[in-house]
């Protein structure tokens, strides 16, 4: 599968927070879409097309950033990032 296509059924999954998400969901996606973006750029500026990199790498992004977040926020984020994972 091309990364295209995986990022734009991980996208789905963000999206789908700010369709029916609760606040905890909503904060938790549009937090954890900014780093996405950010490793997707990274990504596609160093010439990676793996997409098994970009769970990787966003693992990476959040857990040098989760000083930025209370523990209870920090949940919320594992929890999308388990749903992005199954994806």
């Amino acid at each position: 599968m091309s990364l295209n296509v995986v990022v734009e059924q991980l996208e789905a999954v963000f999206d789908q927070a700010y369709v029916d998400g609760t606040d905890d969901e909503l904060f938790a996606s549009g937090y954890l879409r900014g780093h996405f973006d950010l490793v997707i750029a990274k990504m596609e500026m160093n010439g990676e097309t793996d997409p098994a990199l970009i769970m990787p790498h966003l693992r990476a992004a959040v857990e040098q950033a989760k000083h930025e977040l209370a523990p209870a926020d920090q949940a919320h984020v594992q929890n999308l990032m388990a749903k992005l994972e199954g994806v």
